[in-house]
């Protein structure tokens, strides 16, 4: 059985990327979102981006982002997949996937199995799919709160996709047994505080998630 594959998402600084490199992650994530404690400029994003390249897959997640705001990050960055965390429409992401030539990920904010069953409307659009957790009421951003959902309902879904929502190194191999997820990504539940990577958690993480066995 092959190693579930993991996203670090979030980085902003060197130690925190170089943390989640060497325990062997496979996705990299960069947050392009004013609104989230986690954001980062192109600029900066792009001397991390070159750090990673070729060890890693690249990828900048946006919120209901404008074709400018992603041709900059594109321009700057050159990321591998596109994460839309925002209301993208299904015509929309495939819009831009079309555009733009890059793979995309649509995160769908999920509570219960009728979450799950819409994401189908992404089939064709999308690449894949990330659920996340639906934020509380009267969020300003729509992830990172390390919430977690009944991973129960994923039972339904029929598509290849990647679970977030609330994981952490305490609990990312039960998510793993109890989903069969062959992809899980984590932002908030490896800070010591929103926004502040623990390069510990990162390294706990990685090693719990690769660890575990799928369906077990």
């Amino acid at each position: 059985m092959t190693a579930t594959l993991v996203k670090i998402c979030g980085l902003k600084t060197e130690a925190a990327l170089d943390a989640a490199l060497d325990g062997g992650a496979d996705f990299v994530g960069f947050v392009f979102f004013p609104q989230s404690p986690r954001s980062i400029a192109p600029e900066a994003a792009a001397l991390l981006a070159a750090r990673a390249r070729g060890r890693a897959k690249i990828v900048a997640l946006m919120v209901d982002p404008d074709d400018e705001l992603i041709e900059n990050v594109i321009g700057a960055v050159g990321p591998d997949l596109l994460q839309l965390h925002g209301d993208e429409t299904p015509a929309r992401v495939r819009a831009i996937r079309q555009r733009f030539g890059v793979d995309v990920v649509k995160a769908i904010k999920v509570r219960a199995t009728e979450d799950v069953v819409e994401a189908a409307r992404y089939d064709g659009a999308a690449d894949l799919v990330l659920f996340d957790a639906r934020p509380p009421e009267g969020a300003d951003r729509p992830g990172g709160h390390g919430m977690t959902f009944d991973w129960g309902i994923l039972q339904g879904a029929t598509h290849p996709y990647m679970l977030s929502g609330g994981l952490t190194p305490d609990n990312v191999a039960e998510a793993i047994r109890s989903t069969s997820a062959r992809m899980v990504d984590v932002s908030s539940g490896v800070e010591r505080a929103p926004g502040e990577k623990d390069t510990g958690l990162i390294r706990r993480f990685l090693a719990a998630a690769k660890g575990a066995k799928q369906g077990a």
